[in-house]
């Protein structure tokens, strides 16, 4: 299999612009329910990374979707990206920094953990 032409990061600022466009994107939150019940984005579905690899066949309809994953930094979702990505989601990425960088660049307003 060839590599994806998809980058494997996606900055907020692009995430945002996508979201602000109504594209059509799957927007997954992996971080654990404690953390998505401190602060969460609206658009994203929680998927924790905990359960992914058991959840997985939820996602089967989107595997050639654009799929964003974001935790609280972007280490999780960038492990979730990749593993998604051996599962056939080739267009899987990770928002670099997590909901901890939107909260600093897109809405301060966020509370940050």
């Amino acid at each position: 299999m060839s590599p994806s032409p998809t980058p494997i990061e996606i900055q907020c600022a692009a995430v945002k612009k996508k979201l602000d466009a109504a594209e059509p994107i799957v927007f997954i939150d992996c971080r654990e329910k404690d953390e998505h019940s401190l602060v969460h984005l609206a658009a994203a579905q929680l998927l924790p990374m905990s359960e992914i690899a058991s959840r997985v066949a939820e996602l089967e309809d989107h595997k050639k979707s654009q799929v964003i994953v974001h935790c609280h930094h972007g280490g999780r979702s960038l492990r979730v990206a990749r593993w998604l990505r051996d599962q056939g989601f080739e267009h899987a990425q990770s928002m670099a920094g997590g909901i901890d960088q939107w909260a600093v660049e897109i809405d301060p307003a966020l509370p940050r953990y």
